[in-house]
């Protein structure tokens, strides 16, 4: 119950949402008169958890185009339009969903939004595990689609059952983890709507192999442990060619922060340290140059041999 609210991080795609409703509301309200000024909407009361108790705080709707006030109307409003308040919403540039395919466009943007918000503290294991949960839709497709050779469905079957597996052996659950994926889920769920209220300027993803729990937990666990996402992929190119556009386009979106390499924190270097300070005292009477002259390896070993037996098994060592 430390964690705050996770939709306080779907916000700003509401106030978008109360935007739309709420202008074509007042709108509505004020036909017939003759009032040059655009009606004002009014802010929205939320209820949100705040620890252990209910919050409730007032949302400003945002203020939109005249164009986008009639809802009735906003399905006339040209394609392009209507997918540009929603990605302008999603905080997404149009040109990196262009390599995307069209069932994950919207999880996509909606992943990108999800990474640059503040409240956010995802890892890196947190999106792969999450663009990897993404995969299991296209892999089903290409697993039942007969007469594609092309697509090696040898390859597919394998990483589809490896990834079924994952998703069916249970695993301890993370609450850090879980908090985060509920974001995320949170935030797909206002994409929804809100792309829904726009008439569908993204197509809608198929929920039912979009995202499963048990799966991106199960990876999140792999993933820390010493499995890679390359292993994974390797029984399927295809795949694999898709995870990596997944991981480009999200990436653009990402702090720079999220890629830099992993440093092992101080305590376990000053834990290895005492531990190889400890293991050099234990060897009483031993040196580097003890070392060096009893090493098997030394062909100079015949050289310090005073007898002939001791040159004898040092010409068999070298």
């Amino acid at each position: 119950m430390k964690q705050p609210s996770t939709h306080r991080v779907s916000q700003p795609i509401r106030q978008t949402i109360y935007g739309l409703l709420l202008n074509t509301s007042a709108d509505q309200e004020n036909m017939g008169q003759k009032s040059r000024l655009p009606p004002m909407p009014g802010a929205v009361s939320e209820v949100e958890r705040l620890h252990k108790s209910l919050k409730t705080s007032l949302v400003d709707p945002v203020t939109l185009p005249k164009d986008h006030c009639d809802l009735g109307k906003l399905v006339e409003l040209p394609l392009l339009r209507r997918q540009r308040l929603l990605l302008e919403t999603l905080k997404v540039n149009r040109t990196i969903l262009e390599p995307i395919p069209a069932a994950l466009k919207l999880p996509i943007a909606v992943s990108c939004y999800w990474l640059q918000h503040t409240e956010t503290t995802a890892k890196l294991h947190h999106l792969q595990a999450l663009l990897l949960g993404m995969l299991l839709g296209p892999l089903h497709t290409m697993v039942s689609s007969p007469g594609k050779e092309e697509l090696q469905p040898g390859g597919a079957q394998t990483l589809y059952e490896e990834l079924q597996k994952v998703k069916e052996t249970p695993g301890r659950l993370h609450l850090e983890t879980a908090h985060i994926f509920c974001q995320w889920q949170s935030c797909l769920q206002m994409g929804l709507y809100l792309n829904q209220l726009l008439n569908m300027p993204l197509p809608e993803p198929d929920l039912t192999r979009l995202y499963s729990g048990s799966l991106v937990h199960g990876l999140c666990q792999r993933l820390q442990a010493s499995a890679s996402v390359e292993g994974l992929l390797n029984p399927c190119p295809e795949a694999k060619l898709l995870y990596e556009r997944l991981l480009t386009a999200t990436k653009s979106c990402a702090p720079a922060e999220l890629f830099l390499p992993k440093r092992k924190s101080s305590s376990k270097r000053d834990k290895h340290k005492k531990k190889g300070t400890s293991r050099s005292k234990n060897r009483v009477g031993t040196t580097p140059h003890t070392r060096l002259w009893h090493d098997r390896s030394n062909r100079f070993e015949l050289l310090r041999s005073e007898t002939p037996e001791g040159h004898t098994e040092a010409c068999e060592l070298a």
